[in-house]
């Protein structure tokens, strides 16, 4: 799946990925290819991307909005 993680600032990752580990407000959440359609808010905590080519990567955010649809992850953070 492809992986945006974008601040106001800056894009902070763009790749592909096999799982993506998120900090949801109703609790943590994992989204893997095919996932069915979501849009979430999430809370301060830390994002895992896991990469077939690097492995884990982890971001620290302070909440933000994930919006997946179509092997697409968009991840709006502040």
């Amino acid at each position: 799946m492809t992986v945006d993680i974008i601040s106001p600032d800056n894009l902070i990752f763009s790749g592909e990925a096999t799982l993506v580990s998120l900090p949801g407000s109703k609790g943590a959440f994992e989204i893997l290819e095919n996932h069915a359609a979501i849009i979430s808010t999430l809370e301060k905590g830390r994002i895992k991307v896991t990469t077939a080519a690097d492995g884990d990567k982890f971001f620290d955010v302070n909440g933000g909005l994930v919006e997946f649809s179509n092997n697409k992850l968009n991840v709006l953070v502040n």
